[in-house]
């Protein structure tokens, strides 16, 4: 029984001849890296066992094998993929990037990551501890007035990133060492992952947490007060349970790419737009878009709202019957069912169902 590589030399003599290789020469490269064993041959075939002298493992079929010594290892003399499929050879990269299947994901979010940026720095500290006090206190003290007063994570990202970029042209870059630590207070320009950081510092206390309202209705209707301290502890462990059952959940609804938060797209372009010079549309960058939309946006708030309110609530029914007792009940706005009802403040548009740009189509 011949091995693989003496059938390679049988189907194809002349490529081993015409690089100056003799069967003597063959025969010594064979000696050098296999010893030959005989085995008790069957009636009339004459077999012989291949084995690596250094290694129990065996060659694999149809693979040749390199004679250097050193770096000996198996390498496909077929073309044949099929082949190469059939004996379990598979293409490997090096570089295997998980991407997600959605197109508005993959153009939102980056798959990239740049170990070397810093992250946790002493402005990530100053600025998300102070905007996170600012909102905390100011969310829940409007939280109990009629006219409420709510400031998101939005908010937040435009004010920490021009704060960022005066704190890290004057705040000193002198370098402390501290038991061995060495730190300073400006590490260098304002980054993104700095910006993320003060964002989620600000964002996860800025909203009231469900457990208030418990402690809120059970004083004042039904006149028992369960103290501070209580009170206190209550309200922590609802939020902490509360991140308790979310990182239990990560592994299934943030780690898989397939995942989709259409929420979170908004806030993720908007950090790319601050932190990132790209292109928009080939004309301008998405950093002079942004400005322009946000500029635009904020001086038509005032016209629905203060010039001209009839443009919150266009009501077509009572505009085309307005004398109609029945089309006013369907059509009206504040006291009817609103039917055909259509506004141009975008306000109005966000104050119960947030953003509606934020999920696709498709996924609405």
């Amino acid at each position: 029984m011949h091995g693989p590589i003496d059938n390679d030399i049988e189907e194809h003599p002349l490529r081993y001849k015409e690089n100056g290789i003799d069967e003597t020469e063959i025969s010594g490269i064979l000696s050098t890296h296999f010893n030959t064993e005989s085995e008790t041959p069957s009636p009339g075939v004459r077999s012989k066992k291949l084995s690596f002298p250094d290694s129990d493992a065996t060659p694999a079929p149809d693979y040749g094998i390199s004679p250097d010594k050193e770096s000996m290892e198996l390498t496909p003399l077929s073309g044949d993929d099929s082949m190469n499929e059939k004996h379990g050879l598979k293409q490997q990269t090096d570089d295997v990037e998980e991407d997600s299947p959605y197109e508005v994901v993959r153009h939102s979010v980056s798959n990239k990551d740049d170990p070397s940026m810093y992250s946790l720095t002493f402005r990530v500290w100053l600025l998300g501890i102070i905007f996170t006090g600012v909102l905390s206190f100011v969310n829940q003290f409007f939280f109990y007035r009629q006219n409420q007063l709510s400031l998101g994570g939005s908010v937040v990202q435009l004010l920490a990133f021009p704060a960022g970029y005066v704190l890290s042209r004057v705040l000193p870059t002198r370098k402390f060492t501290t038991f061995g630590w060495v730190w300073t207070l400006n590490p260098g320009p304002f980054n993104i992952k700095e910006h993320v950081l003060i964002s989620i510092f600000a964002t996860a206390s800025s909203g009231s947490p469900y457990a208030i309202d418990v402690v809120t209705i059970k004083k004042i209707w039904y006149k028992s007060d369960l103290g501070f301290v209580a009170s206190l502890l209550f309200i922590l462990t609802s939020q902490i349970m509360g991140y308790s059952f979310a990182g239990l959940a990560r592994k299934f609804l943030v780690y898989p790419a397939a995942m989709i938060w259409p929420a979170s797209l908004i806030s993720v372009t908007l950090f790319r737009t601050f932190h990132e010079i790209q292109d928009f549309g080939g004309k301008m960058s998405r950093t002079k878009m942004f400005w322009i939309c946000f500029i635009g946006s904020f001086l038509w708030y005032f016209v629905p709202n203060f010039l001209i309110p009839a443009l919150s609530y266009i009501a077509l029914l009572c505009y085309m019957a307005p004398n109609n007792v029945i089309a006013n009940q369907l059509g009206d706005s504040y006291n009817g069912l609103g039917i055909l009802n259509f506004t141009l403040d975008w306000s109005t548009i966000s104050s119960n169902m947030g953003s509606p740009i934020a999920y696709p189509w498709a996924m609405a």
